[in-house]
């Protein structure tokens, strides 16, 4: 009698899920490598070469603490350049006290925006503390640092200062957005001009201006002088107001190079993550208010890959703060917005669709709200630096790293934090793509999209059962039933269907040992997946 209730309860849990399950693209795999007397750090700039990192700013510490004395304090700046060998698991440092004041702030700020282009790593903005005033303001600078020369000369120990330049420019004072390329074009997208002493009181020690905006320019860049051509500026003060978020650069369906702005913080109306996204083109912007993020709403680390041959653009995200996360197949919304350790996919399909997938891997640990993946230079990539997943020929390719980011003792620390609750992880990943014949199931999250509509029932059932879908246009519809490890079983294209409800009654034809079938409905522009439980 026990048994066959708990085969019941697991069977409505499953089937009143919001959450359904995907043969995966391919699989992720994480693996831990430390490098003796590394510290930990949140929210910094990174360039790289021939397989060295070269690590600016960011903060030492954990969560920041809620007190304006205590917020963002000076003894919590990275005031090092460090450079770090993955594969050799070696580290050098070297202080900024070399190099002038104005510099020296702004390289030790947190949240700057960054993009390397070539040897070049240009730094934008940041929140740091400021002499002058003896406060903090975000840095309306921009900084080229020559990181080939700037590595080499942290590993020899011999003066760099003559391979970092800075101009100022107001337009360049944000901090908490991103800087991204598209063409020959940059995209400074989104954040918030933060000047003064941070108070979770909403008292008046600072002011915040959302930049609300793309702002677009180019850079002249002669190896002694900057020259910055500046391009209309495009403003959505509704959809645009988002900081501390995921910008992410895509190949869009038509081939072209894009970003995607995914979720971030704050609704103009509401102190909550935004749901939908933005895709930037190099002519404009779109709004996507049909997909819906629930994981991962604060900048963490991105995998961007593309599959040409499928037209699919996958974005893998780590970890990090988001205002959902799942609990034993239950989604769970908090509004506290916790730290989470949940690994989702987001992708799009060839006709521009996105979905969200919840994976079966997670984070260690309450880790990864600002940390940065770290693509290995030779993978094959795009000139917007996206991999290129049909280019992996083995079934395990090492793509990148992640380092850092904060880690947390607890989901929600916020109003208690009193500096102990969180550290900034020292922690880096290997980050495999694995592709093999024994791929992987996803979860997918039905609440992303409004995706073709599908109910099983009964369900649990003894292999036979009814599916009832609707469709939004006739075409060429198939129904495939999968094992659990997304083995194809049987497959058939219906026909004589109409627009809205349809009927279909089916038999698996030949039941083995397995308990859970995965069962699907896809159309040239939309799909449906449902899990079909049998009864014993």
């Amino acid at each position: 009698m026990t048994k066959k209730i708990t085969s019941i309860i697991i069977g409505l849990m499953l089937f009143n899920l919001s959450i359904f399950a995907q043969t995966a693209p391919f699989k992720i795999q994480i693996e831990p490598l430390n490098i003796t007397e590394l510290g930990g750090l949140q929210a910094y700039a990174i360039g790289q070469h021939y397989g060295k990192w070269l690590i600016i700013g960011g903060r030492l510490d954990g969560l920041h603490l809620r007190q304006p004395f205590a917020a963002f304090d000076v003894a919590g700046n990275n005031n090092q350049l460090i450079v770090i060998d993955p594969e050799a698991q070696q580290k050098w440092t070297a202080p900024l006290t070399s190099l002038s004041v104005e510099l020296q702030e702004q390289l030790s700020s947190t949240n700057m925006e960054f993009h390397q282009d070539g040897k070049y790593l240009y730094i934008i903005g940041g929140y740091g503390y400021n002499t002058q005033t003896d406060s903090r303001k975000t840095f309306s600078n921009l900084c080229a640092v020559d990181v080939p020369a700037v590595i080499d000369a942290i590993i020899g120990t011999t003066s760099f200062t003559s391979y970092f330049r800075q101009i100022n420019d107001e337009q360049f004072a944000v901090t908490g957005g991103h800087l991204k390329k598209i063409n020959n074009t940059y995209y400074l997208v989104g954040g918030n001009k933060f000047d003064g002493n941070y108070n979770a009181f909403g008292n008046p020690t600072y002011t915040q201006v959302y930049t609300d905006a793309i702002r677009k320019f180019n850079i002249s860049d002669d190896g002694t002088i900057i020259l910055i051509t500046h391009l209309p500026t495009i403003t959505d003060a509704t959809n645009l107001h988002r900081r501390d978020y995921n910008a992410v650069p895509q190949i869009l369906p038509n081939g072209a190079e894009g970003i995607t702005a995914f979720s971030g913080v704050f609704q103009p109306t509401v102190n909550l993550p935004f749901l939908n996204s933005v895709t930037i083109d190099s002519v404009s912007y779109a709004v996507n208010n049909i997909f819906q993020q629930y994981y991962n709403h604060y900048h963490c680390a991105v995998l961007p890959i593309y599959s040409a041959s499928n037209n699919e653009m996958h974005n893998v995200f780590f970890g990090g703060i988001a205002q959902f996360y799942d609990s034993l197949g239950i989604m769970v919304q908090d509004d506290n917005v916790p730290f989470v350790k949940t690994i989702a996919r987001v992708t799009r399909n060839s006709t521009g669709t996105l979905t969200e997938y919840k994976l079966p891997i997670e984070m260690p640990s309450l880790l990864g709200a600002g940390s940065e993946f770290i693509r290995i230079e030779s993978i094959p990539h795009y000139k917007n630096e996206v991999l290129k997943l049909d280019s992996f020929l083995d079934d395990s390719t090492l793509v990148g790293y992640i380092y850092g980011g904060i880690s947390s003792t607890a989901a929600n620390i916020f109003f208690i934090n009193n500096g102990t609750q969180s550290i900034a992880s020292s922690q880096i990943f290997k980050v495999y793509v694995i592709k093999n014949n024994t791929l992987g199931i996803n979860d997918l999250n039905e609440k992303s999209i409004g995706t073709l509509k599908m109910k099983v029932y009964p369900n649990p059932n003894s292999g036979s059962f009814i599916v009832k879908f609707n469709i939004t246009k006739v075409g060429q519809t198939k129904i495939s039933l999968f094992s659990l490890d997304g083995i194809k079983i049987e497959e058939k294209i219906l026909t004589n269907l109409n627009i809205g409800e349809n009927r279909y009654q089916h038999k698996i034809k030949d039941l083995n040992n397995s308990r859970i079938y995965i069962l699907s409905i896809e159309t040239t522009y939309e799909k449906a997946i449902r899990k079909i439980i049998i009864k014993p």
